[in-house]
């Protein structure tokens, strides 16, 4: 994108420039939409994966574990103290 002075900014990564992508899923019989930037679906993914869990197994343990913030976020906290746990 141009900047005044015809300078380009530097291109950003999907992952760092995306709208979150919002998918559905059902959590204790009931569904919910969850909203996440590219890059923390894909943290999701792997995380699941790591564990040998679903997706949606995951979803509902983080959620059943937040206290009082929205789902989207208690993921991204999630995702961020897992990356900070496994990076010490």
């Amino acid at each position: 994108m141009p900047l005044q002075g015809g300078h380009e900014r530097p291109g950003r990564s999907p992952a760092v420039s995306g709208r979150p992508a919002k998918r559905s899923f059902t959590i204790g019989g009931h569904r919910t939409s969850i909203s996440l930037e590219a890059a923390f679906w894909d943290a999701l993914k792997a995380a699941a994966a790591e564990e040998g869990v679903p997706v949606s197994r995951l979803i509902a343990r983080i959620d059943a574990e937040r206290a009082g913030c929205g789902l989207s976020s208690a993921i991204r906290v999630w995702l961020l103290a897992r990356f900070r746990d496994g990076a010490q």
